[in-house]
């Protein structure tokens, strides 16, 4: 259920290029982390580098997730976060529960994106505006799939080189 931008005569040619290629992005970073939890063994979804009870690679993902929410909660409509519900702290859900909560949080973000691009880039309460929010929401992604990495290779359970190139593929995500 992924909006569309309206075709107006107001919007310039340039300006449905950004929206269109903002948006895809956006889809592509959630892509790849589905990716990612579907290439990632059982014992790699529990594994941790932790000696005092962190975040295993399963909560990892389940805090994308809900990161997605407490930012959708503090600077979006209402209607994008109600149907949204939120891990609980030590719970470490299976690789179906993570890859539906990460599409219906993408899937918000992703209308988030296109109303704030349709009302000239602002998004409440966070002054960077879309392109901003956009940056912060990658950076946040693309940092914990870092640390999810790196948590697989240390503790024996690295990915292929396959499946790390293909990060990286983003012309066929």
């Amino acid at each position: 259920m992924k909006e569309t931008r309206p075709q107006t005569s107001t919007v310039s040619e340039p300006e449905k290029l950004v929206a269109e290629g903002l948006v895809e992005a956006w889809r592509v970073n959630n892509r790849i982390n589905l990716l990612l939890i579907d290439r990632i063994t059982e014992a790699g979804m529990a594994s941790t580098t932790s000696t005092r009870g962190g975040r295993n690679v399963a909560r990892q993902f389940a805090h994308l997730h809900n990161n997605r929410v407490d930012f959708l909660i503090h600077h979006a409509p209402r209607d994008l976060s109600d149907r949204l519900a939120k891990f609980e702290g030590s719970y470490s859900p299976k690789k179906e529960e993570l890859k539906a909560a990460l599409e219906m949080s993408s899937e918000a973000i992703d209308r988030l994106l296109v109303r704030s691009l349709d009302q000239g880039g602002t998004i409440r309460a966070f002054r960077r505006g879309v392109f901003g929010a956009f940056g912060y929401l990658i950076a946040h992604d693309s940092h914990h799939r870092g640390s999810i990495l790196l948590t697989l290779k240390l503790t024996g359970n690295k990915l292929d080189s396959d499946v790390q190139y293909l990060i990286w593929d983003w012309n066929n995500r």
